[in-house]
């Protein structure tokens, strides 16, 4: 019971789940077909202050707390990976300029995210680095009143639709972040298509080539920049897709125990069949105790705990797991029907396994785990 919801959580619980069922579910597979999501969902987003929901309501947001913030993740992740992707990346982005940057920054950015006039996307991974984003050899060179930034960023979500990119590169040996704007000069975006998966978060590859931004762009340098400034987004994201992989293995679950009471095989429906109830066993108590790991962390990042940073690793890395097993055990008892294209299970297999690759790795998350507790 320590984690009961409030009368006030289940009520927006209970509307996130309808936002979704009335918004999301009925598009999300053919925003996975056309590789991006809708103009029309985007605004919708905007309009009902979801993008950024954690924003303070004169930034553009509903000052929505931690928890809250938690379900309505994980009801997006269940309608539709990509729009959990967009509304994280969102929140990412404009948390950052509104803890770091200047009160002029913020008023410029923020908003505009927060209401959906303009995307954000947070440019960290470069081509060579990966997990290894805080040795990435972008550079940035004071030349007079600008910043001249060169090299790439690759694997960015919503590089192809985002107006406003918040791009890390190395000034002076020391890791600083930018605000670079779409449109500017030196700077050039290139889509990337055909990913197993999160299709319609509209990825791109960055190219800055002697690309001069005004020094009122530098949001932060100095040797904890990445600890503070990247690592802190991350953390922001990683609550998000831990929440959403339980929303996307509770997707899962539902479709598994529809199909398993409708299809009939060998004269009997499918779920009476003794494996087959082994499996949806299996994938009830992964998908319940991701959602309590879930719990916890949001109610330690509510109090500000110590522990909430390794309570949110430990969250995300059981819940993209269990969302990968739940969604290749929901394709198994599909079967022929689980990777065709009408049946979302084969979708949700395929944003799951990104799920355990985003915000870090399975085995990046092994091994900050283990450093926060040995």
């Amino acid at each position: 019971m320590q984690y009961a919801l409030t009368g006030q959580q289940r009520e927006d619980q209970a509307a996130f789940a309808r936002f979704a069922d009335d918004h999301l579910l009925p598009h999300a597979n053919q925003w996975d077909r056309d590789q991006a999501l809708s103009d029309d969902i985007v605004a919708l987003l905007g309009k009902s202050r979801l993008l950024v929901p954690t924003l303070p309501t004169e930034a553009g947001g509903q000052a929505m707390d931690t928890e809250t913030y938690g379900l309505l993740s994980e009801e997006l992740g269940r309608g539709c990976g990509n729009i959990r992707n967009l509304v994280a990346v969102q929140g990412m982005v404009a948390h950052a300029l509104l803890k770091w940057g200047t009160k002029e920054q913020s008023d410029r950015w923020v908003p505009r995210i927060g209401t959906g006039e303009s995307v954000g996307a947070f440019a960290l991974t470069e081509p060579e680095t990966g997990s290894d984003a805080r040795n990435g050899s972008m550079t940035a060179e004071r030349v007079g009143e600008t910043f001249v930034l060169n090299g790439r960023k690759k694997w960015i979500s919503f590089g192809q639709r985002a107006e406003i990119f918040l791009v890390f590169a190395r000034l002076d040996g020391d890791p600083a972040a930018f605000v670079v704007e779409r449109g500017t000069e030196g700077f050039t975006t290139e889509p990337i298509s055909g990913l197993l998966g999160l299709r319609a978060s509209e990825l791109a590859e960055l190219s800055f080539d002697d690309c001069a931004v005004p020094a009122a762009n530098l949001i932060s340098h100095g040797r904890l920049t990445f600890d503070l400034v990247a690592t802190g987004s991350l953390d922001y994201g990683r609550f998000s897709t831990a929440y959403g992989s339980v929303g996307l293995a509770q997707g899962c679950l539902t479709a598994s125990l529809e199909y398993a009471r409708e299809r009939t095989q060998f004269g009997v429906p499918l779920g009476e069949h003794q494996l087959v109830r082994g499996l949806l066993t299996d994938m009830t108590a992964s998908v319940e105790a991701a959602r309590l790991l879930c719990r916890q962390a949001g109610a330690l990042r509510a109090a500000n705990h110590r522990d909430a940073i390794r309570q949110t690793l430990i969250a995300k890395y059981f819940a993209s797991r269990a969302g990968f097993q739940a969604a290749s055990d929901a394709v198994q008892l599909h079967g022929a029907n689980g990777v065709g294209p009408d049946f979302p299970v084969q979708r949700h297999l395929r944003d799951a396994k990104i799920q355990e690759i985003i915000e870090g790795t399975t085995q990046i998350q092994q091994l900050q785990i283990a450093d926060l507790t040995l």
